[in-house]
Protein backbone atom coordinates (compact mmCIF):
# COMPACT_ATOMS: atom_id res chain seq x y z
CA UNK A 1 0.00 0.00 0.00
CA UNK A 2 1.96 3.50 -0.93
CA UNK A 3 2.33 6.08 1.45
CA UNK A 4 1.35 9.54 1.08
CA UNK A 5 1.63 11.75 4.31
CA UNK A 6 0.44 14.87 2.60
CA UNK A 7 -2.28 17.58 2.26
CA UNK A 8 -5.25 16.18 0.13
CA UNK A 9 -8.11 17.70 -0.87
CA UNK A 10 -11.35 17.80 0.85
CA UNK A 11 -13.21 14.82 -1.42
CA UNK A 12 -10.20 12.16 -2.14
CA UNK A 13 -11.07 10.01 0.57
CA UNK A 14 -14.13 9.98 -0.73
CA UNK A 15 -12.76 9.68 -4.46
CA UNK A 16 -10.35 6.40 -2.98
CA UNK A 17 -13.68 4.99 -1.09
CA UNK A 18 -15.91 4.84 -4.32
CA UNK A 19 -12.59 3.36 -5.91
CA UNK A 20 -13.65 0.38 -3.52
CA UNK A 21 -10.23 1.46 -2.04
CA UNK A 22 -9.10 1.56 1.94
CA UNK A 23 -6.98 4.34 3.68
CA UNK A 24 -5.98 5.90 6.83
CA UNK A 25 -5.92 10.14 7.23
CA UNK A 26 -6.29 12.28 10.49
CA UNK A 27 -7.55 15.78 10.81
CA UNK A 28 -4.57 18.06 10.94
CA UNK A 29 -3.86 20.91 14.19
CA UNK A 30 -3.59 24.80 13.17
CA UNK A 31 0.51 23.85 13.15
CA UNK A 32 0.58 20.63 11.18
CA UNK A 33 -1.89 22.18 8.60
CA UNK A 34 -0.11 25.69 8.14
CA UNK A 35 3.28 23.48 7.55
CA UNK A 36 1.56 21.08 5.21
CA UNK A 37 0.34 24.08 3.34
CA UNK A 38 3.65 25.40 3.08
CA UNK A 39 5.01 21.87 1.84
CA UNK A 40 1.89 21.51 -0.36
CA UNK A 41 2.53 25.17 -1.84
CA UNK A 42 6.18 24.38 -2.87
CA UNK A 43 5.15 21.06 -4.64
CA UNK A 44 2.22 23.01 -6.37
CA UNK A 45 5.05 25.81 -7.33
CA UNK A 46 7.24 23.15 -8.65
CA UNK A 47 4.31 21.56 -10.83
CA UNK A 48 3.77 24.73 -12.13
CA UNK A 49 7.38 25.79 -13.47
CA UNK A 50 7.88 22.15 -15.07
CA UNK A 51 4.61 22.61 -17.06
CA UNK A 52 4.93 23.01 -20.98
CA UNK A 53 1.60 23.61 -22.24
CA UNK A 54 -0.55 26.78 -21.68
CA UNK A 55 -3.27 24.49 -20.37
CA UNK A 56 -1.02 23.05 -17.88
CA UNK A 57 0.18 26.71 -17.08
CA UNK A 58 -3.62 27.41 -16.13
CA UNK A 59 -4.45 24.05 -14.19
CA UNK A 60 -1.60 24.02 -11.80
CA UNK A 61 -1.91 27.54 -11.07
CA UNK A 62 -5.47 27.05 -9.97
CA UNK A 63 -3.73 24.54 -7.47
CA UNK A 64 -1.27 27.37 -6.36
CA UNK A 65 -3.79 29.51 -6.14
CA UNK A 66 -6.17 27.39 -3.95
CA UNK A 67 -3.27 26.72 -1.69
CA UNK A 68 -2.43 30.39 -0.67
CA UNK A 69 -6.42 31.16 -0.68
CA UNK A 70 -6.08 28.32 2.25
CA UNK A 71 -3.06 29.93 3.78
CA UNK A 72 -4.78 33.34 3.74
CA UNK A 73 -7.72 32.12 5.30
CA UNK A 74 -5.82 30.12 8.15
CA UNK A 75 -4.00 33.23 9.02
CA UNK A 76 -7.30 34.89 9.64
CA UNK A 77 -7.01 37.13 6.24
CA UNK A 78 -9.40 37.24 3.01
CA UNK A 79 -8.62 37.01 -0.37
CA UNK A 80 -10.23 40.61 -0.58
CA UNK A 81 -7.39 42.21 1.78
CA UNK A 82 -4.74 40.51 -0.36
CA UNK A 83 -6.18 41.73 -3.82
CA UNK A 84 -6.15 45.13 -1.39
CA UNK A 85 -3.14 45.06 -0.58
CA UNK A 86 -1.62 43.50 -4.16
CA UNK A 87 -3.52 46.45 -6.05
CA UNK A 88 -1.94 49.51 -3.43
CA UNK A 89 1.72 47.78 -3.90
CA UNK A 90 0.82 47.50 -7.73
CA UNK A 91 -0.33 51.38 -7.60
CA UNK A 92 3.06 52.27 -5.30
CA UNK A 93 5.57 49.92 -7.49
CA UNK A 94 4.12 48.92 -10.22
CA UNK A 95 3.31 45.14 -11.73
CA UNK A 96 5.53 42.75 -14.02
CA UNK A 97 3.85 43.77 -17.26
CA UNK A 98 6.75 45.50 -18.91
CA UNK A 99 9.15 42.66 -18.04
CA UNK A 100 12.27 45.08 -16.96
CA UNK A 101 15.07 42.95 -15.86
CA UNK A 102 17.04 45.17 -13.82
CA UNK A 103 20.83 43.89 -14.15
CA UNK A 104 22.89 46.35 -11.96
CA UNK A 105 22.44 49.46 -9.93
CA UNK A 106 25.79 51.56 -9.16
CA UNK A 107 26.43 54.62 -7.31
Amino acid sequence: MPTYNKLVRDKIPEIIKEDGKSFTSKILSNEEYRDSLYRKLVEEVEELISTDSSSEVVEEAADVIEVIEALIKLNGSTIQEVEQVKADKKDRRGGFDKRIFLQEVSG
